[in-house]
């Protein structure tokens, strides 16, 4: 018997093993809830589910079952860090507990349980569709777990663990708040279960804001470790008219916010195939028969600053419209395996306090809150349901403005008719320029202007955000001031602001807190568009012109290195010219064979390229530094000139050769860029963002051994196209579907990424049931069981 065989066995109720290709009748639909649950799954080839259901209820049953079987330490473990239980389980290191702070907050303020009740101050409560898949997941996973016992789980991680327990519903909730707040409060954790009222009396009466870049950087950083590319693809991109999408997040490879493959259906009201992240039951990036959309991280900051004029001798009550108001004060304890730990937290009618050390400081004059707009949103679940459900880009559209739902993401689709969709319909805080004109004070305007992050006066009430006509909730941009573009050619995007979603069509004139126009664009940005323009133009070395999802997947997975075509030759030039330099740490270095390797690094990040590594380190040192100016008029083309007069580009190759001591210089990238499962390292192409390549792979550089393991980067990746027979094209989960090192998907998908394969879309009934390895099972649960 199969490891599979056993594994389902053991788990399944009722397992009924079908032979490949056979179809097998989709199950009745109205299974009620006190008689129960019942889900089809059908697992393909890479162990991706295909899952079919009657009602809402039983898919999100089936789903938590599949999620389960392949990923139960994640989700446990993510159980455990909402519950505020990390330092109880996993110990008492500063990060944990700041961590059961932080989620022991929301649960003692019962945020969850909040968001799911009755409409309020105009926000809606979550659908019953929602609600009973949401129900469903947690009777899956928790059916899943009851059949087969702590004891006897196969994934070592967890077997036998005490952290390991039944899910509630309203853990999901609380999972689903935190993501919500990723890029908001969860960035300012720290600085949140940090602030306090000063020890001591100080006054500060002027602020001294420092360098804006390095606020702005310091306040990123806490953000950082995921993005995305993402192409929408019209009529006159396409080979044959339709639409096309390619979808290419870059998130972690490993812990929650790892994607899963699955493909739902409940006949007549939804059928999607794409991915989420572990733990959410519904798909988050897919496709439907007509659309197909992805995200990708937006630039749009999600929380605006109160700067708060205190009351004298009274640091925790503050003034607005001159009169005092106090903080609401909360006294959280979590228990740890060294005993409990207490915190104040300190709330306003804004939102809660926050230090960040050197820049918004609690003195007993001023002090600092923010309003995270993503706090309240209960929308996310609901909306990626009707997006799923929308047969175009313009009924997309139209799902987005009454929903309003994308908690820190753009969104980029296309449909069958061969229309592209471009939107940062994303929620972000109601910060025009007339309130950013009047409320941000002077000495936090040059903030504003470099990173978007505003400070308001908290000292007046007309300087807090506003309800926008149209929009879902107060406080937040409304679907007539947020950038959207259709296109019949092609919408992109990279991580940059909404500006270049299309060059021709530049998208202006939007509030600064959307991010940055007329401005320069990110290396990888430049090399997403000219990838696109030059496969129009035929001139890209691939045959034909336009995309079909081969070629879609040819240009995804072409590893140039945009930085080095654009600076290599000149770097070479100076390095041959000045064949040594020294390092920042004052060695001086022969640069002679740094020189060799470079000159003939092929200026891809390709299993067999040599040199990538020595590119790469000086381009993560600062190296890649231009002579020439932006020109707005040329945005994609320049800068494009190295700085070979500019000693700091020396200084970073040196600083790079020094970096790789022990390291051939002209290695090949696949013999020391891996990663491991179990006892094997697997070659990985890709590479850095920062030097310029697309197709982007996080992997921290061990000192004479090369890069090991990757931290995060590309992971689900879908090429697909809506053709007049339904969707088709290529698709991968490059880390591959299970974090169980003795599942038959822990490590397959990973060794397909490594040789550029994929998986088929597997959409259509003829394709799924044409999948040779496609295994059936039916499971089911009673009322008590």
């Amino acid at each position: 018997m199969s490891v599979l065989s056993v594994r389902l066995k053991a788990a399944v109720t009722a397992l009924v093993v079908v032979t490949a290709g056979a179809v097998v009748p989709a199950p009745a639909f109205g299974v009620e809830r006190d008689r129960g649950y019942s889900a089809l799954i059908r697992r393909a080839s890479y162990g991706v589910p295909h899952i079919t259901a009657g009602t809402f209820a039983d898919l999100g049953f089936g789903v938590g079952f599949a999620q389960a079987e392949d990923n139960i330490c994640v989700i446990a473990e993510n159980t455990v860090t909402v519950s505020g239980e990390r330092s109880r389980w996993f110990g008492a290191a500063d990060a944990n507990v700041r961590s059961d702070l932080f989620h022991r907050k929301a649960i003692d303020e019962r945020v969850a349980e909040r968001l799911l009740e009755g409409p309020r101050d105009g926000v809606r409560s979550p659908s019953g569709d929602v609600r009973d898949q949401v129900r469903g997941f947690v009777a899956g996973y928790n059916h899943f777990l009851r059949r087969t016992g702590v004891q006897n789980l196969t994934d070592p991680a967890c077997r036998g663990k005490g952290w390991v327990r039944p899910m509630t519903e309203t853990d999901v909730w609380r999972t689903t708040w935190a993501s919500m707040v990723r890029a908001g409060s969860r960035s300012l954790l720290d600085g949140i279960v940090a602030a306090a009222p000063p020890a001591a009396a100080k006054t500060v009466e002027t602020v001294e804001v420092p360098d804006a870049a390095a606020v702005v950087a310091s306040l990123d950083g806490a953000g950082s470790g995921i993005g995305s590319n993402a192409y929408g693809l019209g009529a006159q991109a396409t080979g044959n008219g339709s639409g096309m999408v390619l979808a290419n997040p870059h998130f972690p490879w490993q812990g929650s916010e790892r994607f899963y493959r699955m493909h739902l259906r409940v006949p007549g009201r939804y059928d999607v195939e794409g991915a989420s992240l572990i733990g959410d039951p519904i798909i988050e990036i897919g496709h439907n028969r007509t659309l197909a959309w992805s995200h990708t991280v937006s630039t749009a900051r999600r929380f605006v600053w109160h700067r708060l004029s205190l009351v004298p001798g009274d640091p925790t009550s503050y003034y607005v419209d001159g009169v005092p108001e106090r903080m609401r004060s909360r006294a959280v304890t979590v228990e740890t395996g060294a005993g409990p730990v207490s915190r104040t937290f300190y709330d306003t009618r804004y939102g809660p306090m926050v230090v960040v050390p050197g820049t918004f400081d609690w003195t007993a004059a001023t002090a600092y809150a923010i309003t995270d707009v993503n706090a309240t949103n209960n929308r996310a679940l609901d909306g990626w349901l009707r997006m799923g459900q929308a047969r175009d880009v313009r009924q997309l559209k139209a799902v987005l403005d009454r929903h309003q739902f994308l908690p820190w993401v753009n969104v980029i689709a296309a449909d069958a008719r061969g229309e592209a969709l471009y939107g940062d319909h994303s929620v972000v805080p109601r910060v025009t320029a007339d309130l950013a004109a009047a409320c941000i004070p002077a000495s936090f305007q040059p903030l504003y202007a470099a990173g978007g992050q505003a400070v308001l006066d908290g000292s007046r009430s007309d300087c807090a955000l506003t309800r926008a006509p149209g929009a879902a909730v107060p406080g937040i941009l409304g679907p007539s001031e947020l950038p959207v573009r259709f296109r019949d050619d092609y919408v992109t995007n990279s991580n940059d602001s909404h500006w270049l979603a299309n060059p021709a069509a530049p998208l202006e004139g939007f509030p600064r807190i959307l991010g940055r126009e007329r401005a320069q664009r990110s290396l990888r940005t430049r090399l997403g568009i000219d990838q696109v323009e030059q496969r129009l133009a035929g001139t890209d070395g691939l045959p034909g012109r336009g995309f079909t999802t081969a070629r879609l997947w040819d240009v995804t997975f072409g590893n140039r290195v945009y930085g080095a075509e654009l600076v290599r030759d000149d770097l070479v030039a100076l390095c041959r010219r000045q064949p040594t330099a020294t390092t920042t740490n004052g060695v001086t270095l022969d640069l002679t064979a740094a020189c060799d390797a470079l000159a003939g690094f092929d200026l891809r990040v390709d299993l067999d390229s040599r040199g990538a590594h020595l590119f790469t380190e000086f381009a993560l040192a600062g190296g890649i530094r231009f002579a020439d100016a932006f020109v707005v008029t040329d945005s994609v083309r320049t800068p494009r000139r190295l700085d070979t007069d500019n000693p700091g580009v020396r200084t970073a190759l040196a600083d790079a050769v020094q970096k790789l001591d022990g390291i051939p210089l002209d290695a090949a990238w696949g013999d020391i860029h891996t990663d491991s499962r179990g006892d094997r390292r697997i070659p990985i192409h890709g590479g850095r963002g920062e030097a310029g390549v697309f197709n982007v792979i996080t992997n921290a550089l061990v000192p004479g051994v090369g890069y090991p393991q990757v931290t995060h980067g590309s992971s689900f990746v879908m090429a697909v196209e809506l053709g007049p027979h339904g969707p088709s094209g290529r698709q991968i989960l490059t880390y591959s579907q299970s974090t169980n090192p003795n599942s038959p998907w822990y490590a397959d998908q990973t060794l397909l990424y490594s040789g550029k394969g994929w998986d088929t879309v597997k959409y259509t009934e003829e394709q799924i049931t044409a999948d040779p390895n496609l295994r059936t099972y039916r499971i089911t649960a009673t009322g008590g069981d």
